[in-house]
């Protein structure tokens, strides 16, 4: 007897199934695809007991003829592809034919289609993958399927399915997700005690972002306005032909301000012509736009859109298509960091001291709590200690999920065109922490991966311009300025302060070829890794165009000659290690920029002024003259703040007179 046979039809559909639908989002996320593919202008999703017992999406589009529903459910059938060329430029979020197949197989299906262009619609029936019933109705132009008892077949694959709660959290950040990428489209999410999304159509994308999140989280964000680039070929890759240089990339969307921050990447989300993806290159991508800005380990809250011509993107790489693979990969990764970077540049606040004086009253009481299986409501804060304000950053609290569309009741929506990006953010009042970040969404929602500014943050938050006038009084511990100006009383780090200066100078010098180095008294001899030889190699020419002068000596040891300027020679060993080290095996490939972005700010630690370091006076005045001409003065390289501010609002309200 043969020990190979051909699975059943049956097994095979389940076997499917396990692939595309992994629990109810799944569902949503497929009748959503097809719902989008098929042009629909609205589109309802009702679920019950969290899409377990049923799901039901509702769309406009163009609907189906009585022949087209039949084959709809056959293995692989679909009206998205017609050769294999066709996959090599795939335009549609759909295009797999596994959905409706694989679906009916583990539930109780229902579809009711109707074609515009025809006079009756059709009505069919599936249960467990089996044809049941099929009949004409009376039935409007579009498509609704419903899904009932999702895995009652599959009794097994039902109880890895979480709590209702959780499921209805996956569905609603699916809709969520796709309400975000089609702003010109309606959506709808309800259960049967509740309206969760009910966005109307808007005109932009910040709308859309305030009709589910509120304006506080709008607030957190910095747009992104679309940048294009035509694609350029890197050097291991095949070069462009005429008609592939006509081809562009177009990014837009919104980022998180610096002072947003998150431990963990939950709170990106990637958009590849309106497709959700996860993609490691774009999230490296992100990472480095914030690097020197953000602490290490730190992420960010961004929502990316990216658009480029359909045969520059491969789709068919995963069974539930959310991973993508680009031709020119490192173009992508490169121009996605830049246009971050470039954005962030006009929105860099300085952190403030905790105003651990204010009066419990100050935050008010109109921000409610969660209540059961709505989500709605806030944090209430705890009230603040009277005492002395704390020289310290406000620790960054966790969201809960906001009230509703709408709730801060400061924002409508119309036709008009949005105001400008100004040159440099003015951050208003915020009063507390955010009642109204997100609709009535569990917190796997995009919004309720926000961290908000601290609830007793000042009165505004200041730009880099506010600390150019400012004036040293003196040191604390040898280690950090104290300085006056109108804006209130200042605390500068003199070691990241300098850190930061001699960060962008080394930059600046080594984009013009003149970085300075010192030639040592006796060359240094190191004993290196394996592993650091092979990346020493690698870098080599870039560290002479750094200042370092290194020899090889030996198999596995080199001899360090000279190092740049102002990089004592007991640092010198440690600086090296320090360089080659932070160099993992990711980021082997890395582009230029960030190589010399990394031995810039760890030149620059090690070449830095020490804490313990008594300054007079006119060194003091240098170096905050010299800050305020840096292009970020709030934070190092590393990440770490450089200056705190005590608003004189805050010095008020710790008086009491305010």
């Amino acid at each position: 007897m043969s020990r190979i046979r051909i699975l059943p039809e049956a097994v095979a559909n389940k076997i499917a199934a396990g692939e595309v639908v992994e629990r109810p989002a799944s569902v949503v996320k497929e009748l959503l695809e097809n719902a989008l593919d098929a042009g629909a202008k609205t589109i309802r999703v009702e679920t019950e007991s969290g899409g377990r017992r049923m799901i039901r999406v509702i769309d406009d589009g163009h609907g189906m003829t009585h022949d087209d529903a039949l084959l709809a459910f056959e293995r692989h059938a679909t009206s998205k592809l017609r050769t294999a060329d066709d996959l090599l430029s795939i335009a549609t979020l759909g295009f797999r034919g596994e959905a409706l197949p694989t679906i009916a197989a583990v539930s109780r299906l229902l579809l009711e289609t109707r074609d515009a262009a025809e006079a009756e619609g059709t009505r069919i029936e599936f249960a467990g993958g089996k044809l049941v019933n099929v009949k004409p109705a009376g039935l409007p132009a579009g498509t609704t399927i419903s899904v009932a008892d999702l895995f009652y077949s599959v009794p097994a694959r039902r109880k890895f399915l979480k709590s209702d709660t959780t499921e209805l959290g996956h569905i609603a950040s699916l809709v969520t997700h796709y309400a975000l990428a089609n702003p010109d489209k309606q959506f709808v999410l309800t259960t049967p005690t509740q309206s969760i999304i009910d966005c109307p159509p808007a005109e932009k994308l910040a709308d859309r972002v305030y009709q589910l999140f509120g304006r506080q989280a709008l607030d957190e964000l910095v747009e992104l306005p679309p940048v294009s680039a035509p694609f350029r070929s890197a050097i291991t890759e095949p070069a462009l032909d005429a008609e592939e240089e006509k081809a562009t990339l177009t990014i837009s969307g919104f980022t998180s301000r610096p002072e947003v921050q998150r431990t963990n990447s939950s709170g990106i989300y990637i958009f590849v012509n309106k497709r959700l993806v996860r993609d490691k290159l774009i999230l490296h991508a992100i990472h480095e736009a914030y690097r020197n800005i953000h602490p290490h380990a730190i992420s960010p809250a961004t929502l990316l859109f990216l658009e480029m011509p359909y045969d520059e993107v491969d789709v068919n790489v995963h069974p539930k298509k959310i991973e993508v693979r680009f031709r020119r990969s490192q173009f992508v990764h490169d121009f996605t960091r830049d246009t971050i970077r470039q954005a962030l540049v006009n929105a860099r606040p300085i952190a403030s001291f905790a105003a651990a004086a204010a009066a419990p009253s100050s935050f008010g009481n109109s921000m409610p709590t969660a209540h059961g299986t709505t989500f709605s409501g806030g944090i209430t804060p705890a009230p603040v200690e009277s005492g002395i304000p704390r020289a310290m950053i406000p620790a960054m609290e966790e969201v809960s999920i906001g009230s509703g569309v709408g709730s801060d009741g400061g924002y409508e929506l119309s036709n008009a065109p949005l105001q400008p990006v100004a040159e440099r953010f003015t951050f208003e009042p915020t009063g507390g922490l955010a009642s109204a970040i997100a609709p009535a969404v569990p917190s796997s929602s995009w919004a309720g991966n926000f961290a908000p500014a601290n609830a007793a943050a000042p009165a505004s938050l200041p730009h880099p311009d506010q600390i150019r006038d400012l004036k040293p009084l003196g040191q604390v511990s040898s280690s950090f300025i104290v300085a006056v100006n109108g804006e209130g009383l200042w605390i500068v780090d003199q070691h990241v302060a300098h850190e930061r200066v001699l960060f962008e100078q080394h930059l600046a010098a080594r984009r013009t070829g003149n970085v300075e180095s010192q030639r040592m008294l006796m060359p240094l001899i190191l004993e290196l890794s394996p592993r650091q030889i092979v990346i020493f190699e690698k870098i080599a020419e870039e560290m002479f165009a750094n200042g370092f002068e290194v020899e090889p000596m030996g198999p596995r040891s080199v001899a360090i000659q000279s190092v740049p300027a102002g990089v004592q020679a007991n640092d010198a060993e440690k600086l090296l290690t320090e360089i080659l080290d932070g160099l993992d095996r990711e980021n082997a490939a890395i582009s230029i920029e960030t190589l010399q972005a990394k031995i810039a700010a760890s030149t620059a630690c090690h070449a830095a002024i020490k804490i313990n370091m008594p300054l007079d006076h006119t060194k003091m005045e240098w170096l905050l003259d010299a800050l305020a001409k840096t292009d970020c003065p709030m934070s190092c390289p590393h990440g770490r703040p450089v200056v705190l501010r005590y608003s004189v609002k805050e010095i008020e309200r710790a008086f009491h007179r305010i």
